[in-house]
């Protein structure tokens, strides 16, 4: 027999009825952040009524993180304000570029005079004090030809004072021709005189014919000797011309002795290879018993003197100036940062100045940037280090002050 059962409902309790109240708050409050969610990106999409809402609900944001929001924007502004001074201090004042190069004006060292070479005192890459010995020739036949240049030299002085010696002979014959012209002058002047007297006598009928004859004949021996005294002094006068020209001549082949042993004493002295300012000899390539030819060359030599070509392009010359302090670092060396100043800018560009220099009238001209070398010359070069021409430097010129 079936029971009846009789089901009774029991009101909720008043906690129970709390507890569901608070799921379904929680529940509304999220289903209002997921419609925010997916009403965010489609703000820009909305329309002018529709947007309302959207504006709404960002200065709901708004209100809800006002400090977070004013932060944001602090650190937007000061890290603009910083990247500023930055850009202002750092990379403002500075023009730097990465085509520049130790530079110096290397040449060949080369030999004055053949010959075999005797001695090689030095070594690669030796620095060398200016009139230390690079290579030594065998200086003998040098030697040998500036001991004849001397003797020619003695040859000529004996000619010279032979020259002098008949010069004065030559004086002292004309001394000797015008005395004998002077007495020939009086011998002639008493004939002339006799031979008037006698023959004033003969036409006064005092005197003797003989005695006429006589006087006549006295008078063109006078006139005789008279003349043969004048050739005499001619001939004395024009001796010591003579000598005077011998005399000139032997001092000619004195000079040219002389300058023949100069030369020669210059052709020794050039056997010996000298460096003409300290550097640094490099690639040696003479050695001990080789033959060399005038003009070879047997050594690299690099002055001390050296300093860097930086080719910057021509845009940033605008604010470049000599005497402008640079920063330097050598890219074998970068733990070394130099000081130095800008010497100079070339006039032209590297292009205007080449073997083959540009042609930009031809009718295919494409406009490029140029570069111009800059001499940059650094206040002190390290010693501890090897530094010579061709290795990479980059400068960097501060073209602006810092201010």
């Amino acid at each position: 027999m079936w029971e009846s059962r009789v089901f009774r409902a029991v009101p909720p309790s008043k906690p129970r009825a709390d507890v569901t109240q608070t799921e379904r708050n929680k529940s509304q409050l999220d289903e209002e952040e997921q419609r925010e969610k997916r009403a965010k990106p489609e703000i820009a999409s909305l329309g002018p009524g529709e947007r309302e809402g959207s504006e709404t609900m960002k200065s709901s944001i708004i209100h809800r993180h006002p400090l977070s929001i004013l932060l944001v924007v602090l650190a937007l502004v000061v890290l603009a304000v910083f990247g500023y001074f930055v850009w202002l201090v750092h990379f403002h004042p500075y023009e730097s570029t990465d085509d520049a190069f130790v530079d110096a004006r290397s040449f060949s060292v080369a030999a004055k005079v053949s010959g075999y070479i005797a001695d090689v005192p030095v070594s690669d890459n030796k620095h060398l004090d200016m009139g230390s010995v690079i290579a030594k020739i065998d200086p003998r036949d040098y030697q040998i030809a500036l001991d004849q240049a001397i003797g020619q030299i003695g040859v000529a002085r004996a000619a010279v004072s032979s020259a002098n010696a008949q010069i004065a002979a030559a004086g002292a014959a004309i001394d000797e021709a015008r005395a004998q012209q002077a007495s020939s002058a009086a011998a002639l002047q008493y004939a002339k005189d006799e031979n008037e007297r006698q023959q004033e006598l003969v036409k006064s009928g005092a005197g003797s014919e003989q005695a006429a004859q006589q006087a006549a004949s006295t008078l063109r021996q006078g006139q005789a000797s008279y003349a043969q005294s004048q050739a005499g002094v001619t001939s004395a006068v024009k001796n010591q011309a003579s000598a005077e020209a011998q005399k000139a001549s032997a001092i000619a082949s004195l000079q040219q002795a002389e300058a023949q042993a100069e030369a020669a004493r210059q052709n020794l002295d050039y056997t010996t290879i000298t460096a003409a300012q300290p550097g640094r000899v490099v690639k040696l390539s003479g050695s001990r018993g080789q033959y060399i030819q005038a003009g070879q060359a047997i050594a690299m030599f690099v002055p001390e003197e050296v300093w860097v070509t930086a080719n910057f392009k021509e845009t940033q010359l605008a604010d470049m100036r000599p005497g402008q302090p640079v920063d330097l670092t050598i890219d074998a060396y970068p733990d070394h940062v130099l000081k130095g100043k800008v010497d100079s800018v070339q006039p032209g560009s590297g292009t205007a100045f080449s073997l083959l220099p540009a042609e930009n009238a031809t009718g295919n001209y494409v406009k490029v940037t140029q570069r111009v070398p800059v001499k940059i010359v650094v206040d002190d070069w390290p010693k501890d280090i090897a530094i010579g021409p061709g290795m990479s430097v980059v400068p960097t010129v501060t073209v602006r002050p810092r201010s």
